[in-house]
C-alpha cells in the first residue's frame, strides 16, 4: 500500500509544486483547497502525513490542526507558516504539529522533513502493533503461568522460581513450558528479547504496566 500524504492549502503553486515532488516519489497525494473540504473527507484520518498551510480562508491551518487532534489522527503534520511567523509556528508545534517549513518553501527541506514524518509514523505504528500482539499472548497466561512469566524476566533460574512460589523444579519446568507456548516463543532468549525490544522503544517495562 503506497504512502498516502495529504496537501492542504489555497496555494495554488505550493499544492502543485509538491504535488508532483511527491507523486514522483510514488506517494499517494490527496490535495484539497480549504480546511472544510479535508475535514468533511472520509480519508483525512487515513493519512500517513500531513502538510498544512496555515493561512487560508474560512476554517484555518491551526483550527484544522486542533480538530484532527481532537479527532486523535494520529498522522504527522507538517505547518508551512508565512515567513517570520514564529508565533503561528510555536502555536502549531504547541498543538502538536510535528514541524513547520516557512514560505518560500525550500523544497529540499520539505521532503526531507516529510520522508523523516513518515518514517517515525510507520515505526510507531509497528511498535504498537507488537505490543498489541504481546499483551494479546500475555492475556492468556493463567495467573501461576504470569507469576513465571515475572520471575523469568527478574533474571531467576527454576530453582529459585520453585522456592519462592513453593513449587517442585518440575512443576516449574511445566509451568514455564505453557508460558513459552502461550508467548509463541521456543526459546528463552527469544522471550527475553521480546520485552526488551519494548522496553527499549519506550523506555517503559511492559510487563510493570501490566501488572499495575
Amino acid at each position: 500500500m503506497k504512502t498516502r500524504i495529504a496537501i492542504v492549502g489555497d496555494d495554488d503553486a505550493l499544492r502543485d509544486s509538491l504535488g508532483v515532488l511527491l507523486k514522483f516519489r510514488e506517494y499517494d497525494v490527496l490535495e484539497f483547497r480549504d480546511g472544510e473540504s479535508f475535514l468533511q473527507d472520509s480519508a483525512a484520518g487515513k493519512l500517513d502525513c500531513l502538510v498544512l498551510d496555515l493561512k487560508m480562508p474560512g476554517i484555518n491551518g491551526l483550527e484544522v490542526l486542533k480538530t484532527c487532534r481532537e479527532r486523535s489522527y494520529a498522522m504527522p503534520i507538517i505547518v508551512v507558516t508565512a515567513f517570520g511567523d514564529v508565533a503561528s509556528a510555536k502555536t502549531a508545534l504547541k498543538g502538536g504539529a510535528f514541524d513547520f517549513v516557512e514560505k518560500p518553501v525550500d523544497w529540499d527541506e520539505m521532503i526531507r522533513l516529510i520522508d523523516e514524518a513518515v518514517a517515525q509514523y510507520r515505526q510507531a505504528n509497528a511498535q504498537d502493533s507488537e505490543r498489541a500482539g504481546i499483551e494479546e499472548r500475555m492475556a492468556r497466561l493463567s495467573g501461576r503461568e504470569r507469576e513465571i512469566l515475572d520471575a523469568v524476566l527478574d533474571g531467576k533460574h527454576n530453582r529459585e522460581i520453585a522456592a519462592a512460589l513453593g513449587l517442585s523444579v518440575r512443576t516449574v519446568e511445566v509451568y514455564k513450558a505453557r508460558m513459552m507456548e502461550k508467548m509463541r516463543v521456543s526459546r528463552l532468549a527469544e522471550l527475553i528479547r521480546l520485552f526488551a525490544r519494548l522496553e527499549a522503544k519506550d523506555g517503559s517495562a511492559l510487563v510493570a504496566a501490566e501488572a499495575s
